[in-house]
């Protein structure tokens, strides 16, 4: 096992006001990557945007604007996240859900539909989240 130290010890995270997290199953059992570019931008927001309990109601219009979004990839990247039962969404309120206990039924779409799309380095998804909130 490889060996941890701290790089930084004036620089180490600490929780101070609201918090985010992704759980490691979401790298760990392939979540990350069955959803496309437009899917992890919308969820990685959502988490951000999100308080104790996942809970969000940006607009879909402030949402597009921050994410730097047309309004069909916004819905087909929220439906996408709905499908695979990541976020629930009453067309007021999001909520991100706990993961589901596999993505197995996401593996399959995925390898199917991807076959002609480029890959995406999760780095270029996260600036793009990162731009359009400082812009914003």
């Amino acid at each position: 096992m490889m060996k941890k130290k701290i790089l930084d010890p004036e620089r180490i995270r600490c929780i101070n006001g609201g918090f985010s997290f992704i759980p490691h199953r979401f790298l760990t059992d392939g979540f990350l990557g069955t959803l496309s570019p437009d899917e992890l931008l919308l969820y990685f927001f959502l988490i951000l945007a999100g308080d104790r309990n996942g809970l969000s109601f940006y607009s879909y219009d402030k949402i597009c604007t921050l994410l730097q979004m047309q309004l069909d990839q916004y819905i087909q990247a929220r439906d996408g996240l709905i499908k695979n039962d990541l976020i629930a969404f009453d067309g007021t309120i999001y909520q991100v859900l706990s993961l589901p206990v596999s993505c197995v039924k996401l593996l399959k779409v995925v390898h199917a539909t991807r076959k002609t799309s480029q890959p995406v380095m999760v780095g270029n998804i996260l600036g793009k989240v990162f731009t359009g909130a400082a812009n914003g």
